[in-house]
């Protein structure tokens, strides 16, 4: 439980308007932290130059309180990721403000940005079912910042919604980029039940003690009565108009009388001045972003893993859309796949989920980034819900199914077994943790064990990714709580 903090973030908010920029307070900090297209940022907590890999078990018992969750940070080298160097935070990490307490479910999502641009990236951690004083499930947001010796809860910071609701949920989503010129780091977006909240960063805010983020701008994306009412689920971000500056892309479902169900996303152009909220785009509530073809400009990846039935078009396993960039930003005109598509291997059946998670990233070091998609409800054989994943490739000509692959548990050289509800590839993250310039894919099963969840390390060749050397790790791997932790529930990309 948290005590009520909002004059730690207090700052005026306003609601972003069709067309209308985000005004910015100008900072005498200059800088461009991090590549601003997807697939050239990275989690470099230590700024050694490696990427660094944030896994949450946000489920896990934390000083005896059941799902109160925890996240771990595993440090690249040019030896990837492994067990030993490492780091655990929970909310009974000394400095971590508040509580370990049952259901807060610290790590339900986690983001990196280098939110006050020194060179380190910085993990960002939603605690969606924090209680806010007496208010339940209002949520919360712990900022843990990065220096040369990594990740550290010493000097962490709290954020909360100004008006704490019952079941508000913030920090339920994340991500964080180069929205603007007018920060000296990256901006961080935060979702909660409705609303999507920014924040930049303040050198001066920190001289009186109070959090250095302040809020920037607070969106509702539809109210009712609008022509469409979308409930945000997710964020992901962008150079979709290679202008030099993210974009943002908040992701859901439509709810209401119309057509509910479907995936839909709002999208927000960066620009030096702020953000200006585009249009709508079908497709969501999962979204990724990378440049497939290798045009210059970051394309955007959308999944529906539970689409219901639209005109008769059946997409009851699950739909991938892909839309271009350009200019103008994500295209107009969508390319739509699924299991049933030509060369994309397996069935489209119903409850596959395909689509379930998305991450994009090059494999094979060819310059076109490729797309791995997590199927966790996929049925292997008589097993339900044991999950798969699948990696398509990118070409000059855009996402291709040629040399399309899938695993799951009993695909030969993958460790384990298909069993029944370990969501396999609930999570895909393709990750350079050696900074080889191929990225390897991380799927994980938080349903593995019991519950327990799992993650699985899969390399990238010459040929992309390959089951070859395939290891497999879990909480108690890295010295935490396991029992019933869910994790690898999710991972940073």
């Amino acid at each position: 439980m948290r005590k009520n903090r909002s004059a730690a973030i207090a700052a005026a908010s306003f609601l972003i308007l069709s067309g209308a920029g985000i005004a910015t307070a100008p900072s005498a900090f200059a800088g461009t932290p991090g590549g601003t297209h997807a697939n050239d940022r990275n989690s470099d907590f230590n700024g050694d130059g490696y990427e660094d890999t944030l896994v949450a078990a946000p489920k896990a018992t934390v000083s005896g309180q059941q799902g109160a969750g925890l996240v771990t940070v595993q440090y690249g080298s040019t030896r990837g990721i492994g067990t030993t160097n490492i780091a655990r935070f929970s909310q009974s990490t000394a400095g971590v403000a508040g509580a370990a307490e049952a259901q807060d479910g610290f790590g339900s999502a986690v983001a990196t940005g280098d939110l006050d641009g020194d060179g380190f990236d910085d993990a960002i951690v939603g605690i969606p079912g924090e209680d806010i004083a007496a208010v339940a499930d209002a949520g919360g947001v712990t900022v843990l910042w990065g220096s040369k010796q990594g990740l550290s809860g010493a000097a962490s910071d709290w954020l909360q919604t100004q008006e704490p609701t019952k079941g508000e949920q913030f920090g339920s989503a994340l991500a964080a980029a180069h929205l603007t010129g007018d920060t000296p780091g990256d901006v961080l977006g935060v979702l909660d039940r409705d609303d999507l909240e920014l924040f930049a960063y303040e050198p001066a805010a920190g001289a009186d003690g109070a959090a250095p983020l302040k809020r920037q701008a607070r969106q509702r994306l539809a109210g009712p009565g609008e022509e469409r009412h979308i409930l945000p689920k997710s964020l992901t971000t962008g150079d979709y108009d290679d202008n030099g500056y993210a974009d943002l892309v908040v992701s859901g479902v439509t709810v209401g009388p119309e057509e509910p169900g479907h995936g839909w996303s709002t999208y927000l152009s960066g620009h030096a001045e702020g953000l200006v909220q585009e249009r709508d785009l079908r497709g969501g509530p999962v979204a990724a972003s990378g440049d497939i073809n290798n045009d210059g400009y970051d394309d955007l990846v959308t999944g529906e893993p539970n689409s219901p039935d639209d005109g008769g078009e059946t997409m009851t396993g699950g739909l991938v859309g892909v839309r271009y960039g350009g200019a103008d930003g994500p295209s107009d005109e969508v390319r739509w796949w699924t299991q049933d598509t030509a060369g994309v291997p397996g069935t489209a059946e119903r409850g596959d989920g395909w689509g379930g998670d998305l991450s994009v990233a090059d494999t094979d070091k060819d310059g076109y980034a490729d797309v791995a998609i997590g199927a966790p409800g996929e049925d292997i054989g008589t097993v339900a819900d044991a999950g798969a994943v699948w990696v398509l490739r990118g070409s000059a000509a855009g996402l291709t199914a040629n040399k399309a692959a899938s695993w799951d548990q009993n695909s030969a050289n993958v460790p384990g077994a298909a069993e029944k509800g370990d969501k396999w590839g609930a999570q895909v993250r393709l990750t350079d943790p050696n900074s080889d310039g191929r990225f390897g894919l991380l799927a994980s099963a938080p349903g593995e064990n019991s519950g327990d969840g799992w993650v699985w390390v899969m390399s990238a060749g010459t040929s992309g990714i390959t089951a070859n050397g395939t290891w497999t790790y879990g909480a108690s791997t890295l010295g935490a709580p396991s029992a019933k932790s869910a994790f690898g529930a999710a991972i940073d990309e």
